[in-house]
């Protein structure tokens, strides 16, 4: 009897436990709550689930930290959910915002880097859309050592910052953008075009510094492998390459005007006061202008001068280049427009300029 006494009981309790906490449980997993305005919630890498129950109680998320810890253990998650920026702006039942959290759900700012930025571009550009600190991401992004922790043997991440379309969390912190720009670069160039710059002589920075100059001078895909072309052809020829775009970003805050005495003033970027290859990438080039550095046309063109319409007139002799020019200048005098801000137009009998 005392026996049959006790499991009575011990169902009793368990019934009243049941009722105690399962009714509550039940009513708490099927009435979602709606904030009363729409709340962005941060969870921390590593934080604690207890922290993130709390959190959610505090913003009106949920109506008990208590029983959303009880839904985590029941469902083995408390150990799975993602850190981020959670968006949350509709009404959700607790186990939807569970969901949302184990899946990693969060929040994230689109934002398209296009071919041809600078590092201090894509930075501002960063700053501007509310991703990143513009001071700490260029001192990350000028850093030699943080560089080689993402793998690049460089001074700068320069021409390594690959352009496309971002998606990133909303806090995530500098060295992450970063590191996933560098990752994408490397995705896009594969071992086999590394190979082919190897065996024009080029080893992986020469290629990007070239194809970063290749981006700079034209946005016209098709032009890119002749291009790229004149420029091999120079330096088979120890010939200055003459780029108007290595020269401008030697120049700290250009304002738009290239002078004659900005060509002679040397830099380390100054393709005009040196031959071979400026000190670095001046820009963070796109795929298609990476291939075309490591597989130039199989063209004997040396010059090449813009024809103010986005492309380019190309010539084998300096001759026949002086001869193109003067027949563009004749033609933006006909249409009585300005002089190119950018002109780099010697006297025809001395000119020797591979750009513009």
């Amino acid at each position: 009897m005392k026996k049959q006494s006790l499991i009575k009981t011990g169902i009793a309790l368990l019934l009243a436990a049941t009722f105690v906490f399962g009714l509550p449980l039940g009513l708490f997993l099927l009435h979602p709550v709606l904030p009363d305005t729409p709340k962005i919630i941060t969870i921390q890498p590593g934080e604690s689930f207890s922290g993130v129950a709390a959190k959610l109680e505090r913003e009106g998320i949920i109506s008990s930290a208590f029983n959303f810890k009880i839904l985590a253990v029941l469902r083995g998650a408390a150990r799975h959910i993602q850190s981020g920026d959670f968006n949350f702006a509709a009404a959700s039942r607790p186990g939807r915002v569970l969901d949302r959290l184990i899946q990693g759900d969060t929040l994230r700012l689109r934002v398209t880097l296009p071919e041809g930025l600078t590092v201090a571009q894509i930075a501002q550009r960063l700053c501007d859309a509310g991703y990143a600190d513009h001071e700490e991401f260029l001192r990350l992004a000028t850093d030699p050592h943080f560089a080689q922790k993402l793998g690049v043997e460089a001074a700068t991440l320069e021409g390594y910052l690959f352009p496309e379309t971002y998606r990133f969390g909303a806090s995530l912190p500098s060295r992450h953008l970063l590191r996933f720009m560098v990752d994408q670069f490397h995705k896009h160039v594969p071992q086999s075009l590394v190979d082919e710059a190897a065996k024009l002589g080029f080893d992986l920075h020469q290629l990007v510094t070239l194809a970063s100059i290749i981006q700079k001078e034209t946005a016209q895909i098709s032009e890119m492998p002749v291009i790229s072309a004149v420029f091999h052809n120079r330096l088979k020829k120890n010939m200055p390459l003459q780029a108007d775009p290595t020269v401008i970003y030697g120049i700290e805050d250009f304002n738009g005007n290239l002078t004659r005495r900005d060509l002679r003033t040397h830099t380390p970027y100054n393709t005009y006061t040196q031959r071979g290859l400026p000190a670095g990438p001046i820009a963070n080039p796109g795929a298609r202008a990476l291939r075309a550095a490591a597989n130039p046309a199989r063209v004997s063109y040396l010059y090449f001068v813009a024809q103010g319409n986005g492309t380019h007139f190309f010539s084998r002799t300096l001759r026949e280049h002086n001869e193109a020019v003067r027949i563009y200048q004749l033609r933006r005098v006909a249409r009585a427009e300005p002089p190119d801000k950018t002109s780099t137009e010697a006297p025809l009998e001395t000119q020797e300029t591979s750009s513009n």
